[in-house]
């Protein structure tokens, strides 16, 4: 057996072929990174009109149970009490050290909470949600349904054909909808920086759902390379590149996703993993956080390159980066002692050797395109 033959497949795998994606290894499944329009113009498209992303292998799970909610509060930075039905949150699973577990969507569904979470944490998130939460609620792992994902200008518009009730759905909804006739959970949010929608649909009517959206000529299929390249403009976090279990998130520039309550000096502070050792970065600070950063010329400074004062000492290291098309130069992301934090700090990253000029800049290094109404 080959190591293709013994990855995972997600049900669209055969359609993916089809298409001429090229597939690879992705937190152990076969996943297209590109097709044959290429990752650049893939990526354009998506900015331009609407892109088609298949992320079935992430994890979509159900929380059931009365008072759900404060017992996931007990795990997570976020303030899902007050998380209205309908709506969604961007929120951190967090360890006694106060590193980060995982980022994840959560959903008020009415009588259940939805979560989405990273496809190489999920089988660990899974196991800790219910070593902390069953038998008092249950966990439901939804293994036989898809996720896709419709990015771009374009796609409010797609959804809306297909989807009528969709058009008032602003950024962060989320609703149970009849996409051409198929029963979905659907959201208005992404990965892209771009308006639109993740749509949960079973796994039987996954493949004739893809095709209907990939009939309209506003949208292409979009492989996981051009997913990266939009995410990274976007300034938005990759688990395990960006942030992992040893940073917290004050380090990785995510203070916002502590919600408010949740703060020292909030009504329902602390009471998370880990939440005494973000109280006491808040208030003593941090000695190093994520930045943006934005090399000088055409090379990309990518993942690993080491990051140096002017004085040619190290401070800090890249966790992403590559070409930005949209911004027609290069974008990075990375972590710099906090005195080196200031947007306009000019520092050095060595690649291959070569000292290559950089500019602290904060992200997005694109407008935000998302729907708020």
């Amino acid at each position: 057996m080959t190591a293709q033959e013994e990855l995972a497949r997600v049900p669209l795998d055969g359609l993916h072929r089809e298409l001429g994606a090229t597939m690879v290894a992705f937190a152990g499944y076969a996943m297209p990174v590109r097709y044959p329009l290429g990752i650049l113009k893939e990526h354009q498209h998506t900015r331009e009109r609407a892109g088609l992303f298949d992320v079935s292998h992430m994890g979509q799970v159900r929380i059931h149970g009365e008072g759900a909610a404060e017992a996931l509060e007990g795990l997570t930075t976020g303030n899902l009490v007050a998380l209205k039905q309908g709506r969604q949150r961007y929120t951190l699973l967090t360890n006694d050290e106060g590193g980060i577990r995982d980022d994840f969507m959560v959903c008020n569904a009415g009588d259940h909470l939805f979560m989405v979470v990273n496809a190489a944490c999920k089988e660990a998130d899974i196991a800790h949600l219910k070593a902390h939460l069953e038998p008092d609620f249950r966990v439901e792992v939804l293994a036989d349904r898809a996720l896709l994902a419709l990015q771009g200008p374009a796609a409010g518009e797609v959804m809306a054909e297909l989807a009528p009730d969709s058009r008032d759905m602003v950024f962060m909804d989320a609703r149970n909808l009849a996409v051409d006739g198929v029963e979905c959970f659907v959201t208005r949010s992404g990965y892209t920086g771009e308006d639109g929608f993740e749509i949960s649909v079973p796994a039987g009517s996954a493949e004739a759902l893809a095709r209907r959206l990939l009939a309209y000529d506003a949208v292409e299929p979009v492989g996981l390379g051009a997913r990266d390249s939009l995410r990274l403009e976007a300034g938005l976090c990759l688990y395990g590149h960006d942030m992992d279990m040893e940073t917290t998130p004050v380090e990785a520039s995510l203070t916002w996703a502590i919600s408010k309550v949740r703060r020292p000096g909030g009504k329902r502070e602390g009471g998370y993993p880990g939440a005494d050792v973000i109280a006491r970065q808040l208030e003593e600070g941090i000695s190093r956080c994520r930045v943006g950063l934005r090399p000088e010329g055409r090379a990309p400074v990518r993942e690993g390159a080491e990051l140096r004062d002017g004085n040619g000492e190290t401070i800090g290291t890249v966790t992403s980066g590559g070409f930005g098309p949209s911004v027609g130069a290069p974008v990075a992301m990375g972590y710099v002692a906090t005195e080196f934090a200031e947007e306009g700090a000019r520092l050095v990253a060595i690649v291959r050797g070569r000292e290559i000029p950089v500019v602290v800049a904060n992200p997005p290094f694109v407008e935000p395109n998302y729907h708020r109404g």
